[in-house]
């Protein structure tokens, strides 16, 4: 991630498309997520050609469920630390994590 490089963090990539995160992975996502678990699922074409709805992403059971069967439906990209995770959209959230200034808040974090 050349956001990263650029600021001199340390990363390890992974591309979720061809190593799709296993269930106990994406539930620790959801547990960290700073964004609502909701929005880790992308709303485009695929989504709607497998004929499904919000209604079907609600709990983080269905969100895992859905994200297991059809892991291309996951948000792009995922940033993670140890204590957090957030979407990376927009870019500039990925910077302001990895520099210790994005403002999390703790009452999303189902750690909390």
């Amino acid at each position: 991630m050349r956001i990263a490089e650029e600021m001199g963090v340390e990363a390890e990539i992974v591309l979720y498309q061809k190593n799709p995160p296993n269930d106990e992975r994406l539930r620790w996502i959801l547990d960290h997520l700073e964004d609502p678990i909701t929005q880790l699922v992308r709303r485009d074409a695929v989504f709607a050609k497998l004929s499904l709805s919000d209604s079907d992403v609600v709990t983080a059971d269905q969100i895992v469920m859905v994200l297991t069967k059809y892991p291309k439906l996951m948000q792009r990209p995922v940033v993670t630390t140890s204590s957090v995770a957030i979407i990376g959209r927009p870019k500039d959230r990925i910077t302001k994590l990895l520099s210790g200034t994005l403002q999390i808040d703790r009452s999303l974090l189902g750690c909390e």
